[in-house]
């Protein structure tokens, strides 16, 4: 990811922007007087606890996220004004974008290149339940439902509400109720957030020709409701439930343009938010919890147990003592694994895959336009998904790139060989497809041509065969790693090393993300990824017994590639074929270590080399422990790699720490904070997936044919834990509990693995297995 860049206009489109509150980083917000101490039940483990509800102005920061996948929003949850920021994740301005600049690079603004952007703000307003009114406010997330719950009481009546996003009838929920007596008036707002106004709903196209639109619906108890022109009102309800659904016309498909001439969103979101409200809350909710449930119940983690007094506060207040004490909070860290695994349950499910923002925006203007960065960002928000049991979250990314793959193939044959292109190939010869830096939903590119980006996609897509088999993905990723072999095969140069009379292939000039030279030849970052896809490429082809001819070809290529070496001169892993150092020592990039995470040809187990194993440590080392959120999570699942507990958790404890002002850190609402100038922070959620993704690196190693028990585990999770469904390379599904820093017992499934070593401490032991069955394994000290 980039520097941010500065603050860019209002998008130009034919409306008129409605007017959105702007980021604005805060401190907590204020605590009504008077609010309880929090309770400790059982099901705290999931719950996630705040006595404030957030400022209208700080949503990024303060509102919680609920998501079906396609629809989210955040919620204020404030008891006079409910507010939702509604978003879908197809909701996108600008194109294809196939018109190069003077540089020959594609445009990258929201006029041509497009962002993500707002559906809808929904305001529930009820005058007399003024923050200043109430008393024992608090609001929940509970993680295990997928609700968001908030409660207070006013002369004497306690308040609730429920909200959720549900995927079975595609709509978002709120549910008010009361006990005591006590009566709900006020008015529903639906209101554009492109200039078109406030209605029970609408519809409205971008010039892009994407058309979209919104609805919502209210029914109450013991009241009225009535709904005219401009919105809902509500009088004397003793409960009001409030039903939205939106969407757009977007579609999938390249030879379509992306576009379903046949969707009409504004009548689709009428039927279903019509739909919805033929049930009661009860229903709604139901339904909701056992779909949600299906997901998060395939995971579980235990890291210890958290002291009482930590236990008593909430969640804000926990993560200031965690960084103010440096004591370790287990639970919560536990919650916080947790809490990334709720968000893609929200934000991946039949639609887009997460993008820089996943799901959530507080306005039109998202840096970097929110988009679908291949340089780090995309790759890391599925790091997480089979290994924390949500493989079927996975299928998103799958499809993007399956459904995106005729536009970038097209791309790369008319603009790649373009002469103003600087990385454009020295051969002349051009096939196959690759990727800009960012690519958008409608087959667009934008910014600088990334060459070996179509390597790191078909890489992760690769691995999520290793975890899950099966050759429906294969058949469906097949066309994708051939493509991209045509690609490289075209792309590769011959040269001579320095000294010798070796000739080896390199890639053709490229630039090391995101720093050094701009058009350096054999940069490793770029070797390391081909090598592996070439690998992948022919096991993918041995497999479905095609293109034989081909995968000898790139077989041989492979054992052509020049592979990195350890600089005689700092010691460390070269990131350019060079002695010296040529970029920032400190990057936020590890764009050298991918042979070492998400790479697995570095491996500090003895089938490595030992000095490449060192010059991959002092490179890691001189990187160093301070960084933005997603870069300290990779530098994490780095050490995890070479098994340094320490550095790995100290990383995950630097994620943890309280963003105040815009610093690095994690936010009220435990949305990673990307501090990219002094005092201004930015979401972005890749933290929030590869930190968990580090978590479980900590506790479970995997490649095919092997797993590695605890390589990784912290001091502070020592004493005694749990994970229950950790997916691992190779079709298996680990259970594992462990006390006193080893396991006590590991239960071994197959989802279609047949045989893995089981290793712990230098030992190991040999598993066989048919597919569907199972072994526990105990006694790890002999």
């Amino acid at each position: 990811m980039t520097p941010a860049p500065s603050r860019r206009g209002v998008l130009a489109l034919t409306a008129a922007l409605a007017a959105l509150p702007p980021f604005t980083a805060t401190a907590a917000p204020h605590r009504p007087a008077g609010s309880p101490a929090l309770d400790t039940d059982a099901d705290a483990r999931h719950r996630l606890r705040w006595q404030a509800p957030a400022d209208e102005h700080s949503m990024i920061e303060q509102g919680l996220p609920i998501g079906n996948g396609r629809l989210g929003a955040l919620a204020s949850n404030d008891p006079g004004r409910e507010l939702l920021l509604v978003t879908d994740a197809t909701m996108w301005t600008g194109g294809l974008n196939d018109t190069l600049d003077a540089d020959g690079q594609f445009p990258y603004g929201r006029n041509d290149f497009g962002s993500f952007t707002l559906l809808a703000r929904l305001a529930v307003d009820i005058p007399d339940h003024d923050l200043s009114a109430v008393s024992g406010y608090r609001r929940t997330l509970d993680l295990d439902r997928g609700v968001i719950t908030t409660s207070y009481v006013r002369s004497g009546v306690t308040y609730r509400r429920q909200i959720f996003a549900s995927r079975p009838d595609d709509v978002i929920v709120l549910h008010f109720s009361q006990s005591g007596g006590g009566r709900y008036s006020g008015t529903v707002a639906l209101e554009g957030t492109h200039g078109e106004g406030s209605a029970v709903s609408y519809g409205a196209a971008f010039p892009n020709g994407l058309r979209y639109g919104a609805a919502v619906t209210a029914y109450g108890t013991g009241g009225t409701v009535s709904a005219g022109g401009s919105g809902i009102s509500f009088a004397r309800c003793k409960e009001l439930t409030v039903v939205l659904s939106g969407g757009t016309n977007y579609a999938p498909d390249a030879a379509g343009h992306y576009r379903d001439p046949s969707l009409h969103p504004e009548k689709l979101a009428r039927t279903k938010v019509r739909a919805a409200a033929r049930h009661t809350a009860d229903t709604l909710l139901s339904t909701h919890v056992a779909d949600h449930r299906a997901l998060f119940g395939q995971f579980d983690v235990s890291l210890g147990t958290s002291s009482e007094e930590q236990r008593s506060l909430d969640t804000w207040e926990r993560l200031r003592a965690r960084a103010r004490d440096d004591v370790p909070d287990p639970e919560l860290e536990a919650q916080y694994l947790q809490f990334g695994r709720y968000l893609m349950i929200a934000g991946s499910r039949g639609s887009l895959p997460l993008n820089l923002q996943g799901l959530w925006l507080d306005g039109n203007d998202p840096d970097w336009m929110g988009d679908y960065h291949t340089d780090i960002n995309l790759q890391m928000n599925y790091w997480m998904a089979d290994r924390a049991g949500l493989s079927a979250c996975f299928d998103a990314f799958t499809d993007y790139c399956v459904d995106q793959l005729p536009s970038w193939t097209e791309l790369t044959r008319t603009h790649f060989n373009d002469p103003r292109n600087r990385y454009r190939n020295s051969t002349g010869k051009i096939a196959g497809w690759t990727v800009a830096i960012s690519t958008n939903i409608h087959g667009g590119m934008g910014w600088w041509w990334h060459p070996a980006g179509n390597a790191w996609l078909c890489n992760s897509l690769w691995e999520h065969h290793e975890f899950t088999g099966g050759r429906a993905h294969l058949e469906k990723i097949y066309p994708l790693l051939k493509g991209a072999c045509e690609f490289w095969e075209a792309r590769l140069l011959t040269t001579t090393l320095p000294g010798t009379t070796e000739e080896v292939l390199i890639a053709d000039s490229d630039w090391s993300p995101e720093h050094g030279p701009l058009d350096a030849k054999g940069i490793t970052y770029a070797q390391e990824l081909v090598w592996a896809l070439f690998g992948n490429y022919c096991v993918a082809a041995a497999e479905l017994k095609k293109d034989t001819g081909f995968a000898d070809t790139i077989a041989g290529l492979r054992k052509r590639l020049y592979l990195p070496r350890v600089s005689p001169t700092t010691g460390w892993l070269e990131e350019w074929m060079s002695p010296d150092n040529l970029g920032e020592t400190t990057h936020r990039h590890l764009s050298p270590l991918v042979g070492l995470f998400p790479g697995d040809r570095i491996r500090p187990d003895g089938s490595t080399p030992a000095a490449l194993v060192e010059g991959a440590t002092a490179l890691l080392t001189a990187r160093g422990m301070e960084s933005f959120g997603w870069a300290n999570a990779w530098r994490s699942l780095c050490w995890a790699r070479l098994k340094n507990a320490d550095n790995a958790y100290q990383l995950v404890v630097n994620n943890l720490r309280p963003s105040t002002g815009g610093s690095n850190g994690t936010a009220f609402n435990l949305f990673d904070i990307y501090e990219v100038e002094r005092g201004r922070g930015i979401f972005q959620i890749d933290g929030n997936f590869g930190t968990p993704a580090a978590m479980i690196e900590m506790l479970l190693y995997s490649r095919p044919g092997h797993l590695e028990l605890l390589p990784a585990l912290p001091d502070a999770w020592a004493a005694s834990g749990s994970l229950t469904g950790a997916g691992a390379r190779g079709g298996f599904v680990v259970d594992l509990r462990w006390r006193d820093g080893k396991p006590t017992e590991a239960r071994i499934r197959s989802t279609g693995g047949r045989t893995t070593t089981v290793a712990f401490a230098g030992t190991s032991r040999t598993v066989a297995l048919r597919p569907g069955a199972s072994v526990t394994l105990k006694d790890f000290d002999r």
